[in-house]
């Protein structure tokens, strides 16, 4: 592997200084050819070497990610799969999407390493760090770029770059200095940002709002349903329902108790096993929120939970608040591969310093919570979000309410939760436990109403004069020089 004799020169440490590796997905992680089925429908050939390239990279503490004018669904699963941070797809103009990458994530230009194979990708390949193309590239693009692979796009070329990077790093593990410094990550505390599914929860982020169905359904799909079409109908980002196994989730003790439910008298295991979605009626669901274009999740209670939610591939998971201290449980969740969501409700600060210490930090959300339903305000302790943002550096922080109304959970986005999450009901009156802490969907939808007002009041922080005021300014501002001329006019 040599860097092209045509382009330019390989600048010297820069291939140990690359934080990120971007790629243009059509022609480049894909065969640039056009594959059809059966059916007449057009496919896409992924290498799996590649996939191995992006696994070796983030091993190494090397970011992936897609840039590409493609907005290909197959191209979008097989990036999750891949697990890549970034997945920015449909991007008409590459280099400004890189260069606001790079911000957010803390990093200069200098750092990051982009790989692409046509002439919309020039601009981009010759303003980073170091540049690449697979070797059916465009020959503009093959003059222009750093480093020219012998393999073609879909192929390995992104495996063979990649090894390049990391052999760079093998032979210069220390940090460049000197003229070099800035390529150094930006200081100050790492962006809270991560990459869920087909959105990203963080620093420059929209709120990510779920939508907890829970149990609030009562057993019924129909009913799970409605709720599903309540929470799209407001905007939220996902819907999220709790997994239990009632054999292994109730205990022995309280199996045989009977209680009165709305489907007459029975033993507690008898209403748990009632309410709990099987198989078949959690894959509707599932097609229901893919047609729906919203994304659905679920709170595993128990180990065999685990693989039964995994086995739809969901964007993240959630710990329930209860199953913090359930070491054999977050182990179980971690070996899944995908981002966690800590709640951290009923838990101490030891108790979540350990959880973290088993599930670690580079996947991770933690959620503030109190566990009584419905929570008094003054039991909420909001500030605990800024606690948690202070402990845990680079995690995302947000808040998980059980309590009435909307003004707290809008305090708490006020106070820099990225995400929140709100149990959602038809009517607060239904039976069942969760009912009364619940949002109603009219409810839901003004608190997604609210929330984007919110976001766009905190601003940024830098002060401005905007171009709203300077008519007032004109009018009304007085100087050291005429402070009364201008009192008179106003």
């Amino acid at each position: 592997m040599t860097a092209s004799a045509r382009g330019p020169a390989l600048p010297a440490g820069q291939l140990a200084a690359v934080r990120l590796l971007l790629s243009d997905c059509d022609g480049v992680l894909t065969d640039a050819g056009v594959l059809y089925s059966e059916r007449g429908e057009e496919m896409t050939r992924f290498s799996r070497r590649d996939g191995m390239g992006v696994e070796r990279l983030r091993t190494a503490g090397i970011e992936t990610g897609i840039v590409s004018r493609e907005d290909s669904p197959i191209a979008a699963r097989r990036a999750e799969r891949l697990r890549l941070r970034e997945i920015h797809l449909g991007v008409a103009d590459k280099l400004p999407a890189i260069a606001a990458i790079a911000e957010r994530l803390g990093l200069a230009l200098e750092q990051v390493a982009f790989i692409g194979d046509d002439l919309q990708d020039l601009e981009a390949l010759r303003s980073v760090g170091v540049s690449a193309c697979p070797a059916d590239a465009e020959p503009a693009v093959r003059d222009a770029v750093h480093f020219v692979a012998s393999r073609r796009g879909g192929h390995g070329a992104f495996r063979e770059f990649a090894e390049l990077i990391l052999a760079a790093r093998q032979q210069e593990p220390e940090a460049p200095r000197g003229r070099d410094a800035s390529l150094h990550l930006l200081p100050g505390p790492r962006r809270r940002w991560l990459r869920v599914g087909q959105r990203a929860i963080g620093d420059g982020e929209p709120v990510y709002v779920i939508a907890e169905v829970g149990i609030n359904h009562n057993g019924s799909v129909e009913i799970a349903k409605k709720l599903i079409d309540g929470a799209v109908a407001s905007g939220c980002a996902c819907v999220k329902f709790q997994k239990r196994t009632p054999e292994v989730c109730v205990p022995p003790e309280q199996q045989a108790l009977e209680r009165d439910t709305p489907w007459g008298r029975m033993t507690y295991l008898e209403y748990r096993q009632r309410v709990e979605f099987n198989f078949a009626q959690y894959a509707e669901i599932d097609r229901y929120c893919r047609d729906r274009g919203i994304a659905w999740t679920a709170s595993c209670w128990d180990q065999p939970s685990v693989d039964f939610i995994a086995a739809f591939d969901p964007p993240f998971i959630k710990v329930a608040s209860a199953t913090l201290t359930d070491h054999a449980l977050l182990t179980k969740l971690r070996g899944v591969g995908k981002p966690l969501m800590l709640s951290t409700g009923m838990s101490t600060m030891e108790e979540i310093d350990a959880a973290v210490g088993v599930v670690g930090v580079d996947s991770l959300l933690i959620a503030h919570a109190t566990s009584t339903y419905p929570c008094p305000p003054v039991e909420l302790n909001l500030r605990t979000i800024l606690t948690l943002r202070d402990r845990f550096d680079g995690v995302p922080v947000g808040y998980s309410g059980h309590e009435t109304g909307l003004a707290t959970t809008y305090a708490a986005v006020a106070l820099g939760a990225a995400f929140v999450e709100r149990h959602i009901t038809l009517d607060r009156s239904m039976w069942g436990s969760d009912q009364a802490a619940s949002v109603e969907i009219v409810g839901l939808m003004r608190l997604m109403r609210d929330l984007r007002d919110i976001e766009q009041a905190l601003g940024d922080g830098v002060k401005r004069v905007y171009q709203s005021e300077l008519g007032a300014m004109r009018r009304l501002r007085r100087t050291a020089a005429a402070p009364l001329e201008a009192a008179a006019q106003a």
